[in-house]
């Protein structure tokens, strides 16, 4: 389910290892993967974050003065949680992905 809610979603932007119309997902889950390297915080910010994204709480500064800042995309919390736990636990550079 993880998976395809990711899939179903993010990658319209994000695409997986490639920077085009937003940050790849490896590019910001490695910035905010050393932020917050344990899984429960990284879910709990990353998710939070998506809910109600703000350029002061990011921690990509540069990527928004590029791209614009995250729209919010009204997904109730538990789902970003289940998609940020995705994210977290997916190494997306062996997937091949480019979406």
């Amino acid at each position: 389910m993880s998976s395809l809610l990711f899939n179903g979603n993010c990658i319209t932007c994000h695409k997986e290892t490639q920077t085009i119309s937003a940050p790849s997902v490896v590019k910001f889950k490695e910035v905010y993967k050393s932020a917050f390297p344990v899984k429960k915080e990284f879910v709990n910010y990353m998710s939070s974050w998506v809910l109600n994204p703000k350029e002061e709480t990011s921690l990509m500064h540069h990527s928004i003065q590029k791209h614009g800042l995250m729209p919010n995309l009204s997904y109730d919390l538990d789902t970003l949680r289940e998609i940020s736990a995705y994210i977290y636990e997916t190494d997306f550079t062996k997937r091949g992905g480019k979406h």
